[in-house]
């Protein structure tokens, strides 16, 4: 706030924030300390910075904009790259053929308008956010702090006060191909910066897209994609080359897919990456998976089963044999499930064998099979081969085809126990899949004894997580009803430093258990539809992902929001 700021006084006074009798005293101390009154309203706590932008949009009729209560679309936020957002404190609200609708917290502030407009090339309209909504929106859409590490490095490299250290050419395309490169060379220090930052942000994986006209790098944190600070198009193929020399990819072979894996030292902790590199109309995007050991040591609580759901499931997976599948699209966690539960049942007198493609964890005592489909080693294969190893337990990556379906059906029904996955919405659905794929129905009613289904919700943040009253709207989703409210504990972070101003910190699962009886194998005999099979399914006490979410969001583990998110399949 600047001295500059008091002909806000007669605003504030009209819209009753302050009264005439308390400037006086005020105006005193202002003279004394060479402070504006305005700044010293704020200082004293009389005033929050958030009423002083409110009575800003007032005094030059600008619309003032609660940007907690906005969901920007990924145009508008592409629309202000990182480092202008940054540097100016602004965040795009809307945009259209008329301009750039910017929130700031000084309307006034004609440098800052000047700025944008000749950094965009494009007409700016402001509107007014209190200074804690645009740095927490900053955060939201934007990512990191102003100084982060990566940032710094690109800056140095951009403005030119550090040289780019690699060697060699591209043939005559005169691109670097990074095939030979100086080991304290920049863009190596870069890349290596950029994987431990992701990290340290606890980022699942880590997206560099070549677009038409920048490089963007982006990081998945707890389920949603932030974007990062943009390294210049011109490191791309650098960049590019770079990751592909570690892990192990032909940097000569730039038009089909290759896949690669690399093995980093961060804190002392090594730490797994999964590389996947993509060639795009403008440049080959890669996208690399960090593979956290540490959620190998999650125990079944730490999953999100409460301890109800958890009894039944730790009695199902202790069965002797019998088929067990997870359910639910990519990103759901059903590999950490999985791993955690044969984590759980890892013991010295069962032998485990796994069949993965790939194979992302290694686990001690645990026969883990990577399948190889060019040398001939499918599911099918590697499944019918170590059924003459005598496993206990066989846990299959994934269920594809009728061949890989039948012989892990026929395994489950000679006394092994099997745990597998397959692609569907709902646990119910899961029979249906099973028969379309060509499965006998006798065959899938003999063998299954659990049906899971499962979708990921983030946690509300422990350090910020503050109550919070759920919207009618809210309620009315999650069949919530009044009295149940009233005794529920619901949370909402407000955001800090410890969740990156996001109010979430980490990922809990939720959880869809049907678990198979007879009455419900004779409906799968009979070939009913995955509808009757839902509808016995909740006879029996089945919970459904909403509910199950619901019960989560009352305890005031998730929020409410993201339950009807995860859940927006759920009909029921």
């Amino acid at each position: 706030m600047a001295a500059r700021d008091d002909y806000l006084l007669d605003s504030l006074v009209e819209m009753g924030y302050v009264t005439n009798e308390q400037l006086v005293p005020i105006r005193t101390e202002a003279d004394s300390t060479g402070e504006g009154v305005v700044d010293t309203l704020v200082t004293k706590g009389v005033l929050s910075p958030a009423v002083v932008a409110q009575a800003k949009a007032t005094h030059f009729g600008a619309e003032f904009i609660h940007l907690s209560d906005l969901r920007l679309a990924d145009d508008v936020i592409a629309a202000v790259p990182r480092h202008v957002a940054k540097r100016y404190s602004v965040v795009p609200v809307r945009k259209d053929e008329s301009g750039i609708v910017v929130a700031m917290v000084d309307p006034s502030d004609l440098d800052t308008l000047d700025g944008l407009q000749h950094a965009l090339n494009s007409p700016i309209m402001p509107a007014v956010a209190s200074p804690e909504d645009i740095e927490t929106a900053l955060s939201k859409y934007y990512g990191g702090a102003k100084d982060d590490s990566v940032s710094r490095m690109i800056q140095d490299i951009t403005e030119g006060e550090v040289e780019v250290g690699v060697v060699g050419g591209g043939g005559g395309s005169g691109m670097d191909d990074g095939s030979t490169v100086d080991a304290d060379a920049p863009i190596i220090k870069l890349v290596n910066q950029m994987i431990v930052d992701a990290f340290k942000m606890r980022a699942s994986d880590i997206h560099l897209e070549p677009l038409a006209k920048r490089f963007r790098v982006r990081y998945r944190i707890d389920g949603v994609m932030h974007e990062m600070k943009s390294p210049p198009k011109r490191l791309q193929p650098s960049i590019i080359s770079r990751l592909k020399i570690q892990s192990n990819m032909s940097i000569a072979e730039r038009r089909i897919p290759q896949d690669g894996r690399i093995q980093s030292q961060v804190g002392g902790k090594l730490i797994d990456l999964r590389v996947s590199c993509l060639p795009t109309t403008h440049g080959e995007s890669i996208v690399m998976r960090i593979l956290d050991k540490e959620g190998l040591k999650l125990g079944l609580a730490e999953l999100g089963f409460l301890t109800d759901d958890q009894q039944t499931f730790e009695q199902l997976i202790g069965l002797p044999d019998g088929i067990l599948l997870i359910t639910g699209p990519t990103g759901s966690g059903k590999t950490t499930t999985l791993y955690a539960v044969l984590n759980y049942i890892n013991r010295p007198d069962r032998k485990i064998i796994t069949v993965e493609d790939p194979v992302e964890y290694v686990l001690s005592g645990i026969n883990q099979v990577h399948v190889n489909e060019t040398v001939g080693l499918t599911f099918a294969a590697a499944l019918r081969s170590m059924l003459r190893q005598a496993p206990n337990v066989i846990m299959l990556g994934e269920i594809r085809d009728m061949e890989t379906a039948t012989i892990a059906i026929n395994a489950s029904l000679t006394g092994h126990l099997v745990f597998s996955t397959l692609h569907t919405n709902d646990a119910p659905s899961a029979v249906t899949r099973l028969i379309d794929i060509g499965v006998k129905p006798f065959l899938v009613a003999s063998s299954s004894r659990c049906l899971m289904a499962q979708r990921l919700v983030r946690k509300v943040c422990k350090r910020c997580g503050a109550p919070y009253t759920p919207t009618e709207q809210e309620l009315r989703a999650l069949n919530i009803d009044p009295t149940q409210a009233a005794s529920a504990t619901f949370k909402k972070g407000r955001g800090c430093s410890e969740c990156n101003k996001t109010g979430y910190r980490g990922r809990m699962g939720i959880f869809e258990i049907f678990v198979i009886d007879d009455e419900v194998r004779k409906l799968i005999y009979d070939k009913v539809s995955s509808s009757v099979l839902r509808a016995r399914a909740r006879e029996v006490g089945m919970r459904t992902l909403r509910e199950d979410g619901a019960r989560k969001a009352v305890a005031g583990l998730t929020t409410p929001d993201e339950v009807i998110k995860a859940t927006a399949m759920d009909t029921d």
